[in-house]
């Protein structure tokens, strides 16, 4: 597999970023994300939907995999997530052999990817500004949802 493109890799990340804004529309937390095939089909998108199910397992990887539907391999597949994943969607990431994760910023929340690199996975960080903003906002206007207990609070 080619490493990824860093033009590639902001285009995917729109659709995540649509996820996001969709989420937040709907008065969830905005974490969008989008899994691609390797050819570049997108396969499954999905918003973090914690907030609005009540259920703490509705993570926007967790969606974006769900729509996806099963595949018969997910070697070579890119998860594009707007938010550095947490330990139990990095660890989707490694139990289903996806072999990339695109990361929108990893400054409000420094989640797996770290973990994920070491262990093979490429990580690609584009420390996106409009990313950071959603959630920097979303955590200042709403100090009592929180999406992550390591999420970094705005000074006030």
């Amino acid at each position: 597999m080619d490493p990824m493109d860093k033009h590639q890799a902001r285009s995917w990340l729109a659709t995540a970023l649509e996820e996001a804004r969709a989420g937040l529309r709907e008065g969830g937390i905005p974490i969008g994300a989008a899994l691609y095939g390797a050819d570049g089909t997108l396969l499954g998108r999905g918003h973090n939907r914690r907030v609005q199910d009540g259920d703490p397992s509705a993570h926007a990887e967790t969606s974006a995999f769900r729509d996806a539907g099963r595949q018969r391999s997910y070697r070579g597949t890119t998860m594009v997530t707007t938010l550095s994943p947490c330990w139990y969607c990095s660890g989707l990431v490694r139990q289903f052999g996806i072999s990339r994760v695109v990361v929108g910023e990893a400054g409000t929340f420094h989640g797996g990817h770290d973990w994920l690199a070491e262990h093979g996975v490429e990580v690609v960080v584009l420390d996106d500004p409009e990313c950071a903003a959603l959630m920097r906002e979303f955590v200042r206007e709403n100090p009592d949802v929180v999406c992550h207990e390591n999420v970094s609070r705005p000074a006030t």
